[in-house]
């Protein structure tokens, strides 16, 4: 047992000991003394039972004491059968109590001692109740996880001591340990550093170990019910929820003390007096039950919200697990932007329904207590009341059903817009680049208004239901009334009364049930849908027989191996694999694009379903993905990957990879911060960082796929040597290139056609053995060919680039450097400081009609206050006070009154539930709207420097409250002000003497509202910003799951996201504390405002106030506590929840790009006509932190002619692309296209003339043809003809739907090469007369390459062509070529005059790639 927790729970044990041994002392008095008495008296066989009674309480009281005196203190065990004994005698005590209360005021009890007796025994009874409850840490619980090891090292003893762990019980009790943080926050703005840590026993780690051993699987096979995940959760909660259940059963009883005793009070007021004093018992009373319930509620909410965010950790935690488990290739119909939406909305969900935990049977408590007190006052009455109120309920059955169904619409919707949000967020760059973000922008709007749709008939629903609930206690009282009237029960003003403070009682779970109601189907869609996804089938773990470390000298042998992606496929994805590839082996694989290459590394990492065959795989494994995936953070957190920092083998590593060079560039080094997706780094420096993060693994078995395609060909030669020749020497490397000048290094390659494995051996042996080898070679030999041709056609001359120009360019880069401010890029998200302004307030209720149906619905709710008060004065202005005066109207006049003011005001809240949905949904829809156009309208720099769960949170959480929980907020909000006030006015205009009571009283609420609202308001913006960091972290990690499950990291990353969940927990946490501690202490100056109140009712001489009606101010005073509570946490939980229109404001308020037309200055359509690019002193930085990348280029490029673009990776080439599409707003200088500047004309004018292929090839989740053509702008036939010139077109005829063969999120079903030609034929319909290929075919052998190259010769002859390459190849042929260097011009020529001088850097350039790739070449050959 740790520390804390015995320092903790010393008090507890002392006290329960002393408790028992005290009350088996007063037993035994009590007893003697009654012994004492009977003798002195006479024995008395009635009063036997009494003796009896102490006696067996005596001796049992004194067993336990002498048991928990020699047991209890050393072992801290109680038994389980003394647990229920003490619940057992708590119960029978309450109604001891009871009893002798009513006996009490019947003068009919025995003696007094008795009522003193079961008095202490509640008091026993509830502090024992409380103290078997209370958890026992450390050694307390031994959990068995499956043998699942949950962390790395996880932290058994790790001792974290917490405020609440380590406050009293009267702390507990009271929320003071919450005080020093609450003072904090009115010294200092609170910041994430300044709030305590989660509780251990609260830590995400061990709720999740509770829930995972509670979890039932049938028979292994991992299915999981809503049954067996309800029961899990209450298990991994069950303390907080068992404490709740206690409270809200206290709280319950507590509530119907002062209706019980209404009539007895107003008698009382009308002079009929039983007994001395019985004004000031009577005040007492109602103060002691006001006291209880206000001690009860306030722990009641907090045990459950706290149970809430324990649920909500367990659920993100096992979501998150699941999510680590899935096929990478098949998320089985759930996309990332679906599980995300199951962790933000869902698990958030279920933890706002530990609200409404209690309120079904609290419900049915409160009915049945409501009952028994309408029978004492109104008789059968109370029989009619029942079937009324079980009438209502009956009536929200089809009503509740209609929820369900919308619910379930609404959540189905919102994911397929998470979906579709996610994909284009993730694609943002591409979508700009093509011109095409508006008509995703209206894809993702037509979602909304299907997800609108259904959510305008929930709101609605929702709105019929409240306006029958809140007409419901009117309802029920002119019912029970009208059945006394028929009944003949004669109405007397203080049974009238009494049935009035238990329907004002009962209307709040009443008023509650459409919020329950609504609650419970949600929680119940959330949980089905977690449920369903936790049943998705797992990545299969048989694939690979996988073998320790050394135990083999084969590292990965497959025998007759058929795999397959879609399992129900025919024919599998790769067939009839054998091979054996032995410790310390170079094997390289090449093919074709869409051979299958790619598949046999995911075949051996075990990510593709084995159809057949067995494939062993020897020692730790790292991966090299062809789609480089870079995590946010640091440069040397990448790179190590979780491993501890080992400076020597760091430095060979960086030195390995060539990014010594990169890192200086760099502001911060290795200590820069990447952007998401590695925004702010070259494809080339993303793939090097990879590799570097193989490398530092030391690994067993290395598999690169197509390394060196983002890298130029010197930094190509200078990895291959340095990392597969070099540092993994020793090592096994399997590779996939389309490099083929690597190939004759390796020590077996297999060739791979249509899934198998055609050919294999060494170089020579394979070289004259097959065609397919062949045809590879030879479309290889041919582009070197075309590169010798230029070079045995130069001579030498001298270079086109001045040395005076390249030393004045020198200068100026260093100068540069010296004055560019240097940040990170990602900064930490914005949060707002302080309280949250007006104007948040009044532009959101601005954004529904001008705000023109606020002021309507006020006056709509006050005049429902006004009826209801006035029907209830009514009732009691003609009900006699008792049956000997005549009541001055006759009853059905009574009647028909009370039904015609009931009436009118439920009319009133039908009105006002309508019109409060209609705004709600008003304003949803237009900050959705208004965010979503801005968000779309924003510079790329925007997304570079947004994690796209920033995003992505505005869009489903914070969306989610202002769809559901803002307007019920607002409304609640008016409804209490307005009851609160309606309160004030009746018990004023009773006895205006009250007031004075209520000044000081709503001066100390207001503040301490103003005391609390500093730290509350800072918790909320802190908990709301740490949400984001769980999304990004979530979203990342499900793109780069094939990385981290190769690497075996999935431990590190299941801490991450614990790590993240204690964060946002104790925010959390925090937040409701302080709530809790505000709510306390308002509560407390409520009952003592009641109390006062009281004292001058009964004060005031008989006969100054009218009895029925100063009962009717108690009788709305009951309430007063609750409401004026309620009205203050509504006011602080709607600032909390303002936050999120605070936050989807500031995305309102992001700057955008310049217009995407303007009128003005609009090119013609012929536009641009010849295609020449004019270049002047261009500069360029990616934000005003951030240095130079372009640093003063002037250049032209000819229109018609092709021009090449080189340089080393990380010159800038990509950043001038990007410049000339405007995604990049040029710092200075100009490029004008045809005489036009571009900077004077619309976005969408520039980009929609123009055609890019881009380095990243890109698809969206739909068919082929919305791929191709997403504006739907060209025929199904010019569509084939396009796919038949990038090579696709017998691809796509194979496929069953042809055009409308379905693509999987990001392309997944494609190959990258296959898409690659995709976004070539997105160009060859689009004929622009300016193309720019950016490493268009990076990702693609050379022989599809050498068709991509004739293909754009063929059909854009006339164009002006931009082409990034590292293949010279691919720009050998070029007209002119324009070589980069460190964000300058260094050479610009045609490719013969730059080859004329063998000093050029573009020779040199050529040099190298003819010499890596010619000498290994023809040396094999």
């Amino acid at each position: 047992m740790t520390q804390s927790f015995k320092k903790t729970s010393l008090t507890y044990n002392k006290l329960v000991v002393v408790c028992c041994v005290v009350f088996s002392a007063l037993s035994s008095v009590l007893l003697l003394s009654s012994c004492f008495h009977l003798h002195a008296n006479g024995w008395d066989r009635s009063k036997l039972m009494n003796l009896l009674d102490l006696l067996f309480a005596a001796l049992s009281w004194s067993a336990i004491s002498f048991y928990l005196c020699r047991n209890y203190l050393s072992t801290q065990k109680i038994p389980l059968l003394l647990r229920v004994w003490w619940v057992s005698f708590f119960m029978v005590s309450c109604c001891g109590l009871s009893v002798d209360i009513v006996l009490y005021k019947k003068q009919e009890l025995e003696s007094v001692h008795l009522l003193i007796y079961h008095a202490v025994a509640v008091t026993v009874g509830l502090f024992l109740c409380y103290s078997c409850l209370q958890k026992k840490q450390g050694e307390g619980e031994k959990i068995n996880l499956l043998e699942e090891p949950l962390l790395n090292g996880a932290e058994e003893d790790n001792e974290v001591i917490t405020p609440f762990s380590n406050a009293g019980f009267l702390s507990h009790m009271s929320f003071s340990w919450m005080g020093s943080l609450i003072a904090l926050g009115n010294e200092k703005i609170i910041d994430s550093e300044d709030v305590p840590q989660v509780d251990d026993s609260d830590r995400a780690e061990k709720l999740f170990c509770i829930f995972r051993s509670k979890l039932d699987w049938d028979d292994g096979e991992r299915r999981i019910t809503t049954f067996k995940l309800i029961k899990a959760l209450f298990f991994s909660a069950w303390r907080d929820i068992l404490y709740s259940t206690l409270f809200a059963f206290v709280y319950t009883i507590s509530c119907y003390v002062a209706p019980y005793l209404m009539d007895t009070f107003v008698q009382y007021l009308n002079g009929n007096r039983q007994y001395p004093n019985e004004g000031f018992v009577l005040v007492t009373t109602f103060f002691v039950a006001k006291l209880v319930e206000c001690q009860a509620r306030r722990n009641w909410y907090f045990r459950l919200q706290k149970a809430g965010i324990g649920m909500r950790s367990v659920l993100v935690s096992m979501i998150y697990e699941k999510g680590l488990t899935l096929p990478c290739h098949s998320n089985q119909g759930h996309t990332s932007g679906e599980i995300i939406n199951l962790m933000t909305v869902d698990a958030e969900r279920i933890s706002a329904f530990s609200w409404y935990m209690h309120d079904p049977w609290i419900l049915v408590l409160q009915i049945n207590l409501a009952l028994l007190i309408l029978y004492r006052s109104l008789g059968l009455g109370s029989i009619v009341a029942f079937a009324a109120t079980f009438l209502v309920m009956l009536g929200n059955i089809p009503l509740a059903k209609l929820e369900e169904k919308f619910q379930g619409n609404l959540m189905e919707s919102k994911d397929e817009r998470m979906k579709k949000t996610s994909e284009v967020l993730l694609n943002m760059r591409i979508l700009k680049l093509q011109g095409w973000e508006m008509k995703f922008l209206s894809k993702i709007l037509d979602l909304r208004r299907i997800e609108a749709s259904w959510l305008k008939k929930f709101v609605y629903n929702s709105a019929a239901i409240s306006s029958v609930l809140w007409a419901a206690p009117s309802f029920v009282s002119a019912t029970a009334f009208g059945a006394c009237m028929l009944l003949k029960i004669p109405l007397e003003s203080g049974k009238i009364l009494a049935a009035l403070a238990t329907f004002r009682i009962l209307q709040t779970p009443i008023y509650k049930l459409p919020d329950t109601i609504s609650m419970i189907v949600q929680t119940k869609v959330s949980l089905d849908r977690i449920a369903t996804f936790l049943c998705l089938d797992d990545l299969q773990q048989d694939v690979v027989e996988r073998l320790s470390s050394g135990s083999s000298k084969i590292d990965v042998e497959v025998n007759d191996g058929a795999f397959s992606w879609d399992e129900s496929s025919p024919i599998p994805t790769l067939r009839d694999i054998n091979f054996k590839i032995p410790h310390g082996m170079n094997v390289a694989i090449c093919g074709t694009v869409g051979s299958g290459k790619s598949s046999l590394l995911s075949s051996i990492l075990g990510e593709v379903p084995k159809v057949s065959g067995n494939l062993k795989v020897c020692g730790s494994k790292a991966y090299i993905a062809q789609s480089p995936w870079i995590q946010s953070g640091k440069v040397e957190e990448n790179i190590l990957f979780g491993k501890p920092m080992q400076r020597e083998w760091y430095e060979r590593v960086l030195e390995a990879c060539s990014l010594n060079k990169d890192l200086e560039v760099l502001p911060f080094r290795d200590q820069t911060v990447i952007g998401e997706r590695g925004i702010n780094l070259s494809g080339g420096q993303k793939q090097r960082i990879q590799i570097a993060r193989a490398l530092y693994q030391d690994a067993d078995l290395y598999l690169f796929d197509d390394p060196f395609s983002a890298v130029d060909a010197h930094t190509g030669s200078h990895l291959f040597k340095e990392v597969l020749l070099g540092i993994l020497r020793n090592k096994t490397v399997i590779y996939v290139t389309h490099q083929l000048e690597f190939l004759p290094e390796a020590d077996l390659i297999l060739v791979m056609k249509d899934g198998t494995i055609t050919q294999a051996g060494k170089y020579n042996e394979i070289l004259d053995s097959g065609t397919d080898f062949m045809e590879l070679v030879g479309a290889h030999t041919d582009a070197l060919a075309a590169v010798d041709s230029f070079e045995k056609g130069s001579a030498t001359a001298q270079p086109t680039t001045s040395k005076e120009n390249k030393v004045s360019n020198d200068e100026e880069k260093q100068e540069e450097d010296l004055a560019t401010p240097k940040g990170q890029l990602v900064q930490e998200e914005e949060r707002e400081k302080g309280k949250v302004g007006f104007t948040v307030y009044q532009k959101y209720m601005s954004l529904a009609y001008g705000g023109a149906l606020v002021p309507i619905i006020v006056v709509v709710q006050s005049l429902f206050q006004i009826l209801n008060i006035g029907s209830n004065y009514w009732m009691a202005w003609v009900t006699p006070v008792s049956q000997d005066v005549k009541p001055p109207v006759s009853g059905s006049t009574l009647i028909v009154v009370y039904v015609v003011l009931a009436t009118a005001s439920s009319f009133c809240i039908l009105i006002r539930a309508l019109l409060a949905a209609m705004t709600g949904f008003k304003i949803a829809t237009e900050l959705f709207n208004q965010m979503h156009l801005r968000v779309f309208r924003a510079s790329m720099s925007f997304f570079d420097a947004t994690p796209i769960g920033r995003i992505l949170n505005r869009a489903s959480t914070d969306q989610s409250a202002v769809d559901l929980r803002l307007p019920s907020q607002f409304s609640n909000l008016l409804v209490t002000a307005i009851n609160i006030l309606g309160i004030i006015g009746v018990m004023g205009q009773v006895a205006w003497q009250v007031l004075i009571v209520f000044i000081p009283v709503i001066a100390a609420c207001t503040w301490y509202r103003q005391y609390y609202i500093s730290a509350a308001r800072e918790l909320a913006r802190l908990s709301g910003i740490s949400r984001s960091p769980l999304v990004q972290h979530f979203s990342e990690t499900l793109s780069g799951i094939t990385t981290i499950r190769s690497f075996d990291q999935e431990p590190r990353f299941r801490s991450d996201i614990m790590r993240l969940n204690d964060c946002y927990s104790r925010l959390r946490f925090h937040a409701i504390s302080a709530m809790e501690w505000l709510c306390f202490r308002l509560d407390l100056l409520s009952a003592a405002a009641f109390a006062l109140s009281l004292v001058i009712l009964v004060s005031i001489p008989e006969g100054v106030i009218n009895p029925s009606f100063a009962g009717l101010a108690v009788t709305y005073a009951l309430n007063l506590n609750s409401l004026q509570a309620t009205l203050i946490w509504t006011l602080c939980d709607l600032e909390n929840k303002m936050i999120s229109v605070e936050r989807m404001l500031q995305y309102i308020d992001i700057p955008s790009e310049p217009p995407l037309v303007i009128e003005s200055t609009r090119p013609e359509k012929s536009w641009p006509s010849c295609g020449e690019i004019t270049i002047c002193n261009l500069q360029v930085r990616y934000g005003a932190h951030l240095p130079m990348v372009l640093r003063g280029l002037t250049c032209t490029f000819p229109g018609g002619l092709k021009t090449g673009i080189v340089g080393r990776t990380g010159c800038g080439k990509s950043t001038l692309i990007q410049t000339l599409f405007r995604i990049v707003e040029p710092t200075a200088g100009e490029i004008r296209i045809d005489g036009v500047n571009i900077l004077t004309i619309g976005l969408h004018d520039l980009r929609s003339r123009l055609s890019i292929i881009p380095q990243d090839p890109t698809m969206f989740e739909g068919t082929v043809r919305s791929n191709l053509d997403p504006l739907e702008e060209h025929t199904d036939d010019q569509i084939w003809e396009a796919l038949d010139k990038c090579q696709l077109g017998d691809e796509v005829r194979k496929k069953d739907l042809k055009l409308d063969s379905p693509v999987s999120e990001n392309g997944q079903n494609w190959s990258v090469g296959q898409r690659q030609l995709v976004c070539l034929g997105r160009v060859l319909l689009k004929r622009s007369k300016v193309l720019v290929l950016d490493e268009a075919t990076a990702s693609v052998d050379t022989a599809t390459d050498n068709l991509i190259q004739e293909t754009l010769r063929q059909h854009f002859p006339d164009c002006t062509v931009i082409t990034i390459a590292h293949r010279i190849s691919s720009v050998i042929d070029s007209d002119m070529v324009l070589l980069l260097d460190q964000g300058l011009i260094k050479e610009h020529d045609s490719p013969a005059k730059l080859l004329e001088d063998k000093s050029s850097s573009f020779s040199k350039l050529v040099a190298e790639y003819t010499a890596t790739s010619d000498s290994r070449f023809r040396r094999s050959c």
